[in-house]
């Protein structure tokens, strides 16, 4: 299978996995907004919400990604600044990830 192939596939199933991740977050996040400032640092704390919303960062990241990536082939002609920019684009998503879930797993 081609690598732009297993892009668009990747592409088309976290779009598909982030619909109702964010559903549940936009949910979730309205109904405590209303509240102090401790009730939505007590949800985020709770072990379910953890997971959920780690597994929405991780497949927005991996969608984010996926994206750019793709304006980057578009519309970057020159190869080498399109791989460096790839490559860059990939560390900054990693380092922002772990960086996230690093704090969300320390509340």
């Amino acid at each position: 299978m081609h690598t732009s192939t297993k892009k668009w596939i990747f592409t088309k199933i976290s779009s598909a996995i982030l619909i109702p991740l964010k559903f549940w977050l936009i949910l979730n996040i309205s109904s405590i907004l209303q509240n102090d400032a401790s009730l939505i640092i007590e949800f985020m704390a709770s072990q379910p919400s953890k997971l959920i919303f780690s597994l929405f960062l991780v497949v927005f990241f991996l969608f984010f990604s996926l994206t750019i990536s793709e304006i980057f082939e578009d519309y970057i002609n020159n190869e080498k600044i399109k791989n460096v920019a790839n490559k860059f684009l990939y560390l900054f998503a990693i380092i922002i990830l772990i960086l996230t879930l690093f704090s969300i797993y320390n509340l």
